[in-house]
C-alpha cells in the first residue's frame, strides 16, 4: 500500500459521447509515483477516451481527477501541463516541416525562446538516440521513428506523467523492440494503454483491465496476466509467452 497520496487518482469517473453513448461508467484508477501502469482492454472498452480525458482534452460528466492529492476540478490547464499524451497514430502529432521544429513546437507555443526551445528539443532527441533525425521530414520517417519523435515532443515539455495509446501498433519487430527499450528506460510515471500484453509485461509493474468503461481488475504483473479466465472474460487473450494465440 502506498505510504503517500497517489500521483494520480481517478474517482467514480463518468463520460458520455456527444450522441449520448456511455464511454466511462464509474471508473476508478490510481497511478503511484514512479509507477508504470498498463491499461489493457478490448476495443471499445474506453481506454483511449480515458487517456484523452486525463490529458485535459475534455471534462468528465461526473467524478474527480486528483493530482498529488489535489482535485483538478474544471482546471483542464492543470491536466494539460501535468499529463503528456502520445496518440496511437503519431501522424496526428507531427505536422511541422522538420523534426526539430516538431519537437520544439510545444515549447515555442508556450512562449519559450526559439533558440532555447531548439536546444531542449535537440537534448530530448539525444536522450532517445534520435538526434540524427532532427533535419528529417516527419512524413518521411518510418513508423518507429515517428513514434520516437512524437515521444520527444511530449518529453520536451517535461510533463509529470506520460500516457501512451497503443505505442507498439503497426510496428515491425525491430521498431517494437526499440520502443520497449525506450519505455523501460524512461524515468517518468507512465500509463500505457495497449493490446500488446507482452509489451506491457516488459515495461510495466502493474496493470488495470478495462471493460465497458470501468476497471474490471487491477493487479501486479506478471500474476494478473496469468489469469486466463479473467482475461477471456474481458475480451483478452493470454500473452504469447504464456501460450496465448
Amino acid at each position: 500500500m502506498a505510504l503517500s497520496e497517489p500521483l494520480l487518482e481517478v474517482r467514480d469517473l463518468y463520460y458520455s459521447y456527444p450522441d449520448g453513448s456511455p464511454a466511462l461508467n464509474g471508473l476508478n484508477l490510481t497511478l503511484e509515483r514512479d509507477e508504470k501502469l498498463a491499461l489493457v482492454g478490448a476495443n471499445g472498452s474506453g481506454k483511449s477516451t480515458l487517456l484523452a480525458l486525463l490529458a485535459g482534452c475534455f471534462l468528465p460528466g461526473r467524478g474527480d481527477v486528483s493530482l498529488s492529492g489535489q482535485t483538478v476540478g474544471s482546471g483542464l490547464d492543470r491536466l494539460r501541463k501535468a499529463v503528456g499524451l502520445i496518440f496511437q497514430d503519431p501522424d496526428d502529432q507531427l505536422f511541422m516541416p522538420r523534426v526539430l521544429e516538431d519537437v520544439a513546437f510545444g515549447l515555442v507555443s508556450h512562449g519559450m525562446d526559439l533558440v532555447e526551445a531548439h536546444e531542449r528539443a535537440r537534448a530530448t532527441l539525444e536522450t532517445l538516440s534520435a538526434a540524427h533525425l532532427e533535419n528529417r521530414l516527419p512524413h518521411r520517417l518510418s513508423g518507429g521513428e515517428k513514434r520516437m519523435v512524437a515521444l520527444a515532443g511530449i518529453l520536451a515539455m517535461r510533463p509529470e506523467i506520460v500516457v501512451l495509446d497503443e505505442p507498439s501498433s503497426a510496428l515491425d519487430p525491430g521498431a517494437r523492440r526499440r520502443v520497449i527499450e525506450v519505455l523501460r528506460a524512461l524515468d517518468r510515471p507512465m500509463i500505457l494503454a495497449t493490446h500488446d500484453l507482452d509489451l506491457a509485461l516488459d515495461v510495466c509493474s502493474r496493470a488495470s483491465i478495462m471493460s465497458r468503461g470501468r476497471i474490471a481488475a487491477t493487479g501486479g504483473l506478471p500474476d494478473l496476466f496469468r489469469d486466463e479466465a479473467l482475461l477471456r472474460a474481458n475480451g483478452l487473450e493470454l500473452p504469447l509467452r504464456y501460450g496465448g494465440i
